[in-house]
């Protein structure tokens, strides 16, 4: 019998439950559980079909564009510099906190890429290509992004927030469908030629940024298309799950939830830092250095009336995280020499 006949309609049921519930990243958790279910129950890995695996990848580098998109630079510019020191402080303590797991059974790639504060639906892609462990990643990233989602709108609620504002929805117009898959088709094989990191990601990435720079339109991908790529996501880590694998991770849970418990503590004193710096209210400082879940920022910003600086920090934030995240085997490559 194929285990997919199983695997796939349970992370669907699990997915719609989940978003339903308004649970963070509810498809790929659904597609984890789904699958992962199947492959420990059936004592071997679910295999993912190759096509599938890479419009995945492609699908999540564009979808981690979309924030970049609309944000004009002189927005950006004069939040330039704090935002690159919060970013710095950030990465530092993922670096750090990733070492201190390296010598607890897990890699270095792994042990920081499962830390990094953002891109939590990228860093499974990237953990994937650069040999790290792309379940220990996912189950890492995926539990920070459901503690700070929880936590920001209770903290928030407690914070005085400058103004009431509307939030608007944007729908996906009919040719997305077309726009969508061809910044994946196109993305893979450019961001090869120019030899950037992890190409299958970061190819699209470059493209939807490219062309949504270029024709100044708002890009939206049709719901559909991003549950399925989310989904997908969800069986590559789900699928690969084993006994010891989860063994592994339950024995450094400890260290993970102090490192995720250090990491909001010390971005929230970054936050009030960041608030007496730029001249902001403390609920904007709080929420521009929020380590992740940037859709519940944004909700959260617009709902406040938050002025351009959450915005700005956050997308800085977020591309030093990619970048670094993108560059890390090489670093790594040169500690290493320069022992």
């Amino acid at each position: 019998m194929n285990r997919w006949l199983i695997a796939a309609p349970t992370s669907v049921i699990l997915g719609a439950l989940f978003s339903w519930l308004h649970v963070p990243a509810a498809w790929i958790l659904g597609g984890i559980i789904g699958s992962g279910a199947v492959a420990l129950a059936s004592g071997r890995d679910l295999p993912l079909n190759k096509h599938l695996f890479n419009f995945a990848r492609g699908a999540i580098g564009v979808l981690a564009a979309l924030p970049l998109l609309g944000v004009p630079l002189g927005q950006i510019l004069p939040f330039l510099i704090p935002a690159l020191v919060a970013a710095a402080a950030a990465l530092a303590m993922a670096f750090g906190g990733g070492m201190v797991l390296a010598n607890h059974g897990v890699s270095r790639e792994t042990g920081i890429l499962s830390l990094l504060p953002g891109g939590a639906s990228v860093m499974p892609a990237i953990a994937d290509e650069v040999g790290a462990d792309m379940r220990y990643v996912a189950l890492s990233q995926y539990l920070r992004l459901l503690i700070v989602s929880i936590t920001l709108p209770l903290v928030s609620a407690v914070l005085d927030a400058p103004a009431a504002g509307p939030i608007l929805a944007v729908q996906a117009d009919w040719w997305m469908w077309l726009l969508v898959p061809a910044l994946i088709v196109v993305g893979v094989p450019l961001g090869k030629l120019l030899h950037l990191p992890n190409a299958s990601v970061f190819g699209p990435m470059l493209t939807t940024v490219a062309v949504g720079s270029l024709l100044n339109i708002p890009i939206v991908s049709p719901r559909p298309l991003s549950v399925v790529a989310f989904v997908v996501l969800g069986w590559m880590c789900g699928g690969a799950l084993s006994v010891p694998a989860l063994k592994q991770f339950s024995r450094l849970l400890p260290a993970t939830l102090a490192y995720i418990a250090a990491l909001m503590a010390a971005c929230a004193g970054l936050g009030w830092v960041m608030s007496k710096w730029m001249g902001i209210t403390f609920y904007e400082g709080y929420l521009a250095t929020s380590p992740g879940a940037l859709e519940t920022v944004l909700v959260l910003s617009a709902e406040g009336g938050a002025g351009p600086a959450v915005i700005a920090m956050q997308l800085v934030r977020l591309i030093c995280v990619l970048i670094f995240a993108a560059y890390l085997p090489g670093i790594l490559k040169r500690m290493r020499r320069g022992r």
